[in-house]
Protein backbone atom coordinates (compact mmCIF):
# COMPACT_ATOMS: atom_id res chain seq x y z
CA UNK A 1 0.00 0.00 0.00
CA UNK A 2 1.34 3.76 -1.14
CA UNK A 3 0.86 6.27 1.41
CA UNK A 4 -1.95 9.34 0.21
CA UNK A 5 -0.17 12.48 0.45
CA UNK A 6 -2.08 15.61 1.33
CA UNK A 7 -1.99 19.52 1.65
CA UNK A 8 -3.76 20.91 4.43
CA UNK A 9 -4.12 25.15 4.73
CA UNK A 10 -4.63 24.89 8.38
CA UNK A 11 -2.22 28.00 9.48
CA UNK A 12 -0.67 27.85 6.21
CA UNK A 13 0.89 31.55 5.33
CA UNK A 14 1.25 31.38 1.93
CA UNK A 15 -1.79 29.01 0.90
CA UNK A 16 -1.56 29.64 -3.09
CA UNK A 17 2.63 29.25 -3.30
CA UNK A 18 1.95 26.20 -1.15
CA UNK A 19 -0.73 24.67 -3.18
CA UNK A 20 1.51 25.38 -6.36
CA UNK A 21 4.14 23.48 -4.98
CA UNK A 22 2.20 21.09 -3.48
CA UNK A 23 0.55 19.96 -6.79
CA UNK A 24 4.32 20.22 -8.43
CA UNK A 25 5.21 17.86 -5.99
CA UNK A 26 2.39 15.19 -6.80
CA UNK A 27 0.26 15.57 -4.13
CA UNK A 28 -2.91 13.91 -4.16
CA UNK A 29 -5.32 15.74 -2.18
CA UNK A 30 -5.91 19.05 -1.04
CA UNK A 31 -8.17 19.76 2.56
CA UNK A 32 -8.75 22.86 3.07
CA UNK A 33 -8.63 24.08 6.66
CA UNK A 34 -10.81 26.07 9.06
CA UNK A 35 -9.09 29.88 9.36
CA UNK A 36 -9.53 33.35 10.41
CA UNK A 37 -9.20 34.52 6.67
CA UNK A 38 -10.38 32.81 3.80
CA UNK A 39 -8.31 30.51 2.24
CA UNK A 40 -10.52 28.77 0.00
CA UNK A 41 -10.64 31.81 -2.83
CA UNK A 42 -7.10 32.05 -2.56
CA UNK A 43 -6.82 28.26 -3.95
CA UNK A 44 -8.84 28.39 -6.66
CA UNK A 45 -6.49 29.45 -9.31
CA UNK A 46 -3.94 26.63 -8.03
CA UNK A 47 -7.21 23.93 -8.34
CA UNK A 48 -7.81 25.78 -12.11
CA UNK A 49 -4.79 24.59 -13.35
CA UNK A 50 -4.33 21.08 -11.91
CA UNK A 51 -8.00 20.02 -12.27
CA UNK A 52 -6.67 16.20 -11.28
CA UNK A 53 -6.39 17.91 -7.91
CA UNK A 54 -8.83 16.00 -5.43
CA UNK A 55 -10.43 18.61 -3.17
CA UNK A 56 -11.75 17.33 0.52
CA UNK A 57 -13.20 19.94 2.17
CA UNK A 58 -15.39 20.41 5.87
CA UNK A 59 -18.34 21.47 7.46
CA UNK A 60 -19.09 21.91 10.68
CA UNK A 61 -17.28 24.51 12.48
CA UNK A 62 -17.12 28.37 11.03
CA UNK A 63 -15.84 31.60 11.34
CA UNK A 64 -17.60 34.51 13.20
CA UNK A 65 -17.47 36.11 9.09
CA UNK A 66 -19.22 32.69 7.69
CA UNK A 67 -21.03 32.74 10.65
CA UNK A 68 -22.54 36.11 9.80
CA UNK A 69 -22.76 35.42 5.91
CA UNK A 70 -24.90 32.09 6.84
CA UNK A 71 -27.26 34.35 9.17
CA UNK A 72 -27.41 36.62 5.89
CA UNK A 73 -28.40 33.58 4.16
CA UNK A 74 -31.28 32.70 6.47
CA UNK A 75 -29.91 29.40 7.31
CA UNK A 76 -28.61 30.10 10.80
CA UNK A 77 -29.97 32.25 13.59
CA UNK A 78 -27.62 34.81 15.29
CA UNK A 79 -27.92 32.44 18.17
CA UNK A 80 -27.08 29.44 16.14
CA UNK A 81 -23.83 31.57 14.84
CA UNK A 82 -22.29 32.44 18.12
CA UNK A 83 -21.47 28.92 18.71
CA UNK A 84 -19.54 28.81 15.80
CA UNK A 85 -20.50 24.92 14.88
CA UNK A 86 -23.51 23.96 12.79
CA UNK A 87 -24.46 20.29 12.16
CA UNK A 88 -28.16 21.67 10.73
CA UNK A 89 -29.23 20.26 7.45
CA UNK A 90 -29.92 23.86 6.08
CA UNK A 91 -26.26 24.88 7.39
CA UNK A 92 -24.30 22.12 6.20
CA UNK A 93 -26.42 22.25 2.30
CA UNK A 94 -25.47 25.99 2.31
CA UNK A 95 -21.69 25.21 3.38
CA UNK A 96 -21.13 22.76 0.74
CA UNK A 97 -22.50 24.89 -1.81
CA UNK A 98 -20.26 27.55 -0.89
CA UNK A 99 -16.77 25.44 -0.52
CA UNK A 100 -18.05 24.70 -4.17
CA UNK A 101 -18.36 28.35 -5.43
CA UNK A 102 -15.11 29.28 -3.68
CA UNK A 103 -12.95 26.08 -4.80
CA UNK A 104 -14.34 26.59 -8.26
CA UNK A 105 -15.30 22.86 -8.26
CA UNK A 106 -18.57 21.81 -9.32
CA UNK A 107 -18.27 18.45 -7.57
CA UNK A 108 -16.31 17.95 -4.32
CA UNK A 109 -14.28 14.50 -3.54
CA UNK A 110 -15.02 14.43 0.00
CA UNK A 111 -16.98 16.57 2.67
CA UNK A 112 -16.27 15.57 5.89
CA UNK A 113 -18.18 16.87 9.35
CA UNK A 114 -16.09 18.63 11.27
CA UNK A 115 -16.30 17.45 15.00
CA UNK A 116 -19.92 16.42 14.52
CA UNK A 117 -19.50 15.54 18.67
CA UNK A 118 -19.69 19.34 19.30
CA UNK A 119 -23.19 19.59 18.34
CA UNK A 120 -24.73 17.61 21.35
CA UNK A 121 -22.46 17.28 23.49
CA UNK A 122 -23.23 14.23 26.33
CA UNK A 123 -26.55 13.64 24.52
CA UNK A 124 -26.11 10.52 21.88
CA UNK A 125 -29.24 10.14 20.75
CA UNK A 126 -29.39 13.64 19.64
CA UNK A 127 -26.15 13.74 18.59
CA UNK A 128 -26.77 10.53 15.91
CA UNK A 129 -30.19 11.95 15.22
CA UNK A 130 -28.48 15.49 13.82
CA UNK A 131 -25.94 13.25 12.15
CA UNK A 132 -28.28 11.29 10.55
CA UNK A 133 -30.30 14.45 9.11
CA UNK A 134 -26.57 15.86 7.61
CA UNK A 135 -25.99 11.96 6.00
CA UNK A 136 -29.11 12.66 4.41
CA UNK A 137 -28.09 16.42 2.53
CA UNK A 138 -24.65 14.35 2.20
CA UNK A 139 -26.39 11.68 0.39
CA UNK A 140 -28.76 14.15 -1.78
CA UNK A 141 -25.29 15.77 -2.63
CA UNK A 142 -23.95 12.75 -3.87
CA UNK A 143 -27.25 11.87 -5.95
CA UNK A 144 -27.21 15.46 -7.18
CA UNK A 145 -23.45 14.99 -8.37
CA UNK A 146 -22.27 17.71 -6.33
CA UNK A 147 -20.24 15.12 -3.86
CA UNK A 148 -18.35 12.08 -4.25
CA UNK A 149 -18.22 10.83 -1.21
CA UNK A 150 -18.25 12.00 2.85
CA UNK A 151 -17.15 11.29 6.29
CA UNK A 152 -15.92 12.59 9.65
CA UNK A 153 -13.30 14.13 10.78
CA UNK A 154 -13.39 14.17 14.45
CA UNK A 155 -10.92 14.82 17.12
CA UNK A 156 -12.26 13.42 20.59
CA UNK A 157 -16.07 11.51 19.24
CA UNK A 158 -14.62 8.17 18.90
CA UNK A 159 -12.05 8.32 22.07
CA UNK A 160 -15.37 9.71 24.27
CA UNK A 161 -17.75 7.12 22.15
CA UNK A 162 -19.95 9.74 20.97
CA UNK A 163 -20.38 7.26 18.54
CA UNK A 164 -18.82 4.40 16.98
CA UNK A 165 -17.48 3.56 13.42
CA UNK A 166 -20.00 1.04 13.44
CA UNK A 167 -22.65 3.58 14.58
CA UNK A 168 -21.40 5.97 11.89
CA UNK A 169 -22.10 3.13 8.65
CA UNK A 170 -25.12 2.45 10.32
CA UNK A 171 -26.31 5.96 10.55
CA UNK A 172 -25.34 6.47 7.26
CA UNK A 173 -27.28 3.33 5.85
CA UNK A 174 -30.12 4.74 7.49
CA UNK A 175 -30.22 7.90 5.53
CA UNK A 176 -29.43 6.69 2.26
CA UNK A 177 -32.14 3.86 2.38
CA UNK A 178 -29.64 1.34 2.21
CA UNK A 179 -25.88 1.34 0.45
CA UNK A 180 -24.38 4.24 1.32
CA UNK A 181 -21.61 6.75 0.81
CA UNK A 182 -19.53 7.30 3.80
CA UNK A 183 -15.59 6.12 3.08
CA UNK A 184 -13.77 8.38 5.62
CA UNK A 185 -13.10 8.62 9.10
CA UNK A 186 -10.52 11.00 10.22
CA UNK A 187 -9.15 10.76 13.73
CA UNK A 188 -5.74 11.96 15.24
CA UNK A 189 -3.22 8.80 15.41
CA UNK A 190 0.03 9.65 16.84
CA UNK A 191 3.06 8.82 18.85
CA UNK A 192 1.12 11.61 21.34
CA UNK A 193 -2.10 9.90 20.60
CA UNK A 194 -2.28 6.32 21.01
CA UNK A 195 -5.02 5.17 22.20
CA UNK A 196 -6.79 4.03 18.35
CA UNK A 197 -3.25 2.38 18.13
CA UNK A 198 -3.53 0.13 21.74
CA UNK A 199 -7.17 -0.37 21.02
CA UNK A 200 -6.62 -2.00 17.70
CA UNK A 201 -3.66 -4.26 19.43
CA UNK A 202 -6.92 -5.52 21.65
CA UNK A 203 -8.95 -5.97 18.82
CA UNK A 204 -10.95 -2.54 19.62
CA UNK A 205 -11.52 0.92 18.49
CA UNK A 206 -11.69 2.39 15.12
CA UNK A 207 -8.88 1.03 13.35
CA UNK A 208 -9.97 -2.71 13.42
CA UNK A 209 -11.77 -4.08 10.46
CA UNK A 210 -15.28 -2.51 10.70
CA UNK A 211 -18.30 -5.19 9.81
CA UNK A 212 -21.08 -3.28 8.67
CA UNK A 213 -23.63 -2.04 5.58
CA UNK A 214 -21.53 -1.34 2.10
CA UNK A 215 -21.14 1.67 0.74
CA UNK A 216 -22.09 2.66 -2.67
Amino acid sequence: MTAELALGTYRCQAIPEAAVRAAASGVDRHRPQLRRRPCQDLLAPALAAHPALRIATKAGYFTAATGADAVNAGVLTEDQAVVGHSLAPDYVRWQMGRNREQLGRERLDLVLLHNPERAHPGDRLALHRAMREAFVVLEKAVAAGHVAGYGTATWAGLEEEAFTVGELLTLAAEAAGGRHHLVAVQLPVSLVMMAPIVQALDGRGPLRPQPGPGCG
